[in-house]
C-alpha cells in the first residue's frame, strides 16, 4: 500500500493537515507537489501531496483513496517555502502552499487549467512543387498564391498565408486534402505584450564601477564571499545592466534566475531589456496576464523551457529548479508587501528562497531601505553612466505663495511653459481626482463617505465624487446637505486638476496622465508610457506611478507637488518614504544629453528627508535614520507584528480587542512592547482597532499570536469580526 500525505487547500483555519490517503499500487505516478482531488467530510477538495510514506497510523480500511490525480502541481522546494511563510506570517500551511500552485488552482475548487491555444500550420509537399511546375494539377489563383508563399520551404500558419495570398482557411484545407500541402495542428504560446520601446539586445560596455559590482556578484555565484548583496546606485547609474550581467553568468553556470520588479506595468523598460537580451529564456508572470498567457508562461518555467522569470512579488513562487540568483529591483518599494493573508513580504521571501536554494540574493535601489542598508553587504555605483551630472534640485517654499495662486508655484509655471522642442517633463502629485475635499463655506460641513471616515474626492471627468477606500460614488451635491447653502467650495488639488493646469501652460504639446483612473485596463500602464516615450515633447502627470523606474532620456524637468504630504503620516517610515519619493522622482530627470533639473514644492523645506534628497545624499540620510530607529527601537533593531480587528458593532469590537490584548500580553516574553488597542478610521462600514507588538524575538511572538488566533477561531469568539495578523507591517 502506498500512502500519500495530503494538505487540503482551504481558507479555513480550523482545518489542518496533512491527512493520509491510500494509493493503489498500480496507480499513476505521484510525487511531492502533485495535485489531487480528495474526498473530505462529504466534500471534494483540492489537495497537494506534501509527503510520501509507506505506512500510516490509521488502518488501511479507514483510509480513503483520492478521487482523481491531476498531475504535477508545485515543487518540494516551494512546499517548504510555503511552510516557512505560514510560520513567519501567522497563516496556515494551506494558504502558504497555495501561493505556489499553478495558475487557476485555489482553495475549494478544481484548477481551471487554460485550454492550450492551437493553430494550423502548413508546408509545401513534393506534389505541391510539381503542381507549381505545371505537373498537371489545376490550380485557382488563390491556390497558386498559397503554394508560391510556401516555396521557400517555410511552415506558415493560416493567418500568415491569408495575409500573403488572401486565401481563406477553406482554400488551405482543400490543398491539404489534395496532398499539395502538409498541414498540422500545433500548440502556440500566448505571448504577453511588453510595450518595451527601443530596447537593444546588444550589451553596452560596462563602466569601471559596474564591472567591479559585476565581479563581486560573479564571485558570490561561485560561492566566494557574501551571498546577500545590496546594489546601491544613484539613479541612472546602470543597475539594470549589472542585473543582466549577473543573470547571464547564472545561466552560463546552468542555473536559473528570478528578477522581481515592483509593478510589472510600471517597469516595462526593465522587462523589455531583459527580454531583448535573453529572448525566449524569459517568462513573465503577473496578475495582469490573461489566464491563458499566465498558464503558458508558468508551464514554460515548470518544464525548463524558460529559465528566467520576471514579475512582481508573486513571481518569487516561479516553479524554477536549480535557482542561482534572485534579484529584487527597486527593493525600497512598498508594493512588495502582500495585503491579503498571508501578508508576506516578497523581499523576505526572496531572501529565504535564495538561502534554501544556495542562491545569491541581490537587492538594488537608489534609495534602499534602512533595514537593507544595515543588513546586506553593499556594492556601490556612485555615479551616473558616462559621468552625467545629477540634476540640480530647487526646493520651493510654498509658505511664501498665496493660496489664491493655485497649486503650482510660479517658478514651476514658468519652467513648464518654457519647455522647448524635444524636451519633456514629469509632474507628480500623489493624489488622484480633481479636488480631494468639498466643504460648505457657510456651515463648514465636509462632504464625506457614508461608509468610511474620509472625504469624498471630486472626479470632474466622470462627474462624480468618490471614496478611494470603499469605492462609494455619487453625483456631487448642488447644495450643502446640512444647511442647504449653495456655497460649496473645492479644496486642494489632484492629478486631474494638475493635468488641466499643465495643458493650459504647454498647449499644443501633449499631456499624459498616469494614475489609477487612467491605467486600470490591461496593458494600460505600458501603452501610456510608450505613448509618452514616443512623443516629440510633452508632460507626464501622475501619482507616484510616474516615479517608478522609468528611463526617458529627453525628460529635462521633474516637479514634485506637496512633497511633505507623506511626512504627515503617523508612521515611523514616513521620513524614509518621503526621501525615497523625492529622490526617485528627481532621478527621472537629466538621464540624457540635455541635462535636467528638479523642482520640489513643499511646506517643510528644511525637513531632513527633503534636504537630503535635494543634496542626493542617500548615505547621509540612511545613517541618520538608522540612528533614530535604534534610539526608539524600530526595525531593523526590532520586529513589528500588528493585529488588526474590524467589525460593524463598535462596542463588541472594543470588548474583543481588549480580550485579545490581554491574551497577547500574557503570552509574549518579557521585554516585548505591546501598544494599543488603538482606534483607526472607519472603513467600508467597519470600525477598526489595532494592536502593535514590538519585539526582538519575532519567531516566538508570531507563534504565540498564531496560537491565540487559532484558539479564538475555534471558540468562535470572533464571529462577526475580522481579525488579521500582519508581520512586518508596511
Amino acid at each position: 500500500m502506498r500512502i500519500v500525505k495530503v494538505e487540503p487547500i482551504t481558507t479555513a483555519r480550523a482545518l489542518r493537515g496533512p491527512f493520509d490517503y491510500r494509493m493503489p499500487e498500480e496507480g499513476p505516478d505521484i510525487s511531492v507537489g502533485s495535485l489531487l482531488i480528495v474526498p473530505f467530510a462529504r466534500r471534494e477538495l483540492l489537495g497537494v501531496v506534501v509527503e510520501l510514506a509507506s505506512e500510516s497510523e490509521l488502518s488501511e480500511d479507514r483510509l480513503a483513496e483520492p478521487l482523481e490525480v491531476l498531475g504535477v502541481g508545485t515543487t518540494p522546494e516551494l512546499i517548504a517555502l510555503g511552510d516557512w511563510i505560514a510560520a513567519r506570517y501567522c497563516s496556515t500551511r494551506s494558504r502558504g502552499i497555495a501561493l505556489a500552485l499553478p495558475p487557476g488552482a485555489g482553495a475549494g475548487r478544481r484548477p481551471r487549467t487554460a485550454k492550450p491555444r492551437t493553430e494550423i500550420r502548413s508546408r509545401l509537399t513534393a506534389k505541391g512543387v510539381a503542381a507549381l511546375n505545371d505537373g498537371g494539377e489545376r490550380l485557382g489563383e488563390r491556390q497558386r498564391a498559397v503554394l508560391e508563399a510556401l516555396c521557400d520551404g517555410a511552415e506558415r500558419s493560416n493567418p500568415e498565408l491569408a495575409a500573403i495570398s488572401g486565401a481563406t482557411a477553406a482554400v488551405v484545407r482543400r490543398l491539404d486534402q489534395r496532398g499539395l500541402l502538409a498541414s498540422r495542428r500545433v500548440q502556440v504560446r500566448r505571448r504577453p505584450e511588453l510595450h518595451a520601446v527601443g530596447e537593444s539586445s546588444d550589451p553596452p560596455r560596462l563602466s569601471d564601477a559596474q564591472l567591479g559590482a559585476a565581479e563581486r556578484i560573479r564571485s558570490a555565484l561561485a560561492g566566494r564571499g557574501a551571498r546577500e548583496l545590496l546594489l546601491y546606485g544613484v539613479t541612472a547609474s546602470g543597475k539594470t545592466e549589472v542585473y543582466l550581467d549577473a543573470i547571464e553568468a547564472t545561466l552560463a553556470a546552468g542555473r536559473t534566475a528570478i528578477l522581481l520588479v515592483p509593478e510589472i506595468g510600471l517597469t516595462p523598460q526593465t522587462v523589455g531589456r531583459v527580454a531583448a537580451r535573453l529572448g525566449d529564456e524569459v517568462a513573465v508572470l503577473h496578475s495582469g496576464l490573461s489566464e491563458g498567457e499566465r498558464y503558458d508562461e508558468w508551464r514554460r518555467l515548470r518544464s525548463g523551457e524558460a529559465r528566467v522569470c520576471v514579475g512582481p512579488r508573486s513571481a518569487i513562487f516561479a516553479p524554477l529548479e536549480r535557482l542561482g540568483i534572485v534579484v529584487v529591483d527597486e527593493e525600497h518599494d512598498s508594493s512588495y508587501k502582500q495585503e491579503g493573508d498571508p501578508r508576506y513580504d516578497a523581499r523576505a521571501v526572496a531572501r529565504r528562497r535564495a538561502e534554501m536554494a544556495g542562491a545569491v540574493y541581490l537587492a538594488g535601489s537608489a534609495t534602499p531601505r534602512p533595514e537593507s542598508w544595515a543588513e546586506l553587504t553593499r556594492l556601490e555605483l556612485p555615479e551616473r553612466i558616462d559621468a552625467r551630472p545629477m540634476p540640480r534640485v530647487s526646493v520651493l517654499d510654498m509658505r511664501e505663495v498665496s493660496p489664491r495662486s493655485g497649486p503650482l508655484h510660479p517658478e514651476v509655471r514658468t519652467a513648464l511653459a518654457s519647455l522647448g522642442a524635444g524636451e519633456k517633463a514629469i509632474v507628480m502629485l500623489n493624489r488622484r481626482g480633481f479636488s480631494p475635499h468639498l466643504s460648505c463655506a457657510s456651515c463648514g460641513h465636509s462632504v464625506g463617505c457614508p461608509h468610511c471616515d474620509v472625504s469624498l474626492v471630486l472626479h470632474r471627468a466622470g462627474g462624480r465624487i468618490s471614496c478611494h477606500h470603499c469605492g462609494h460614488s455619487e453625483p456631487p451635491p448642488s447644495a450643502c446637505p446640512e444647511c442647504g447653502s449653495v456655497a460649496l467650495a473645492r479644496f486642494g488639488a489632484g492629478t486631474e486638476r494638475i493635468e488641466a493646469l499643465v495643458e493650459e501652460l504647454i498647449a499644443p504639446a501633449a499631456v499624459f496622465r498616469l494614475d489609477a483612473d487612467t491605467a486600470s485596463g490591461k496593458g494600460a500602464h505600458g501603452k501610456l508610457l510608450a505613448g509618452f516615450g514616443a512623443a516629440d515633447s510633452g508632460v507626464l502627470v501622475g501619482t507616484q506611478m510616474v516615479a517608478k523606474g522609468h528611463d526617458f532620456a529627453d525628460v529635462v524637468l521633474s516637479v514634485l507637488i506637496d512633497a511633505d504630504s507623506t511626512l504627515r503620516y503617523p508612521d515611523f517610515r514616513a521620513e524614509e518614504r518621503t526621501f525615497a519619493l523625492v529622490s526617485q522622482l528627481a532621478g527621472r530627470s537629466g538621464r540624457g544629453e540635455l541635462g535636467g533639473r528638479v523642482m520640489v514644492q513643499t511646506m517643510a523645506p528644511t525637513a531632513e528627508p527633503i534636504a537630503a534628497a535635494a543634496a542626493h545624499d542617500a548615505p547621509g540620510f540612511l545613517g541618520g535614520e538608522l540612528r533614530r530607529r535604534e534610539q526608539f527601537g524600530y526595525p531593523p533593531f526590532s520586529s513589528l507584528i500588528a493585529i488588526e480587528l474590524a467589525g460593524a458593532d463598535e462596542q463588541r469590537l472594543v470588548t474583543i480587542a481588549e480580550q485579545v490584548a490581554s491574551a497577547v500580553g500574557e503570552a509574549i516574553p518579557p521585554g516585548t512592547e505591546l501598544l494599543g488597542p488603538a482606534p483607526r478610521f472607519r472603513r467600508r462600514g467597519k470600525f477598526r482597532r489595532r494592536l502593535l507588538i514590538k519585539t526582538s524575538d519575532p519567531r516566538s511572538v508570531a507563534a504565540a499570536v498564531a496560537e491565540i488566533v487559532e484558539d479564538l477561531s475555534a471558540r468562535r469568539s470572533l464571529k462577526g469580526l475580522a481579525l488579521a495578523v500582519d508581520v512586518d507591517p508596511q
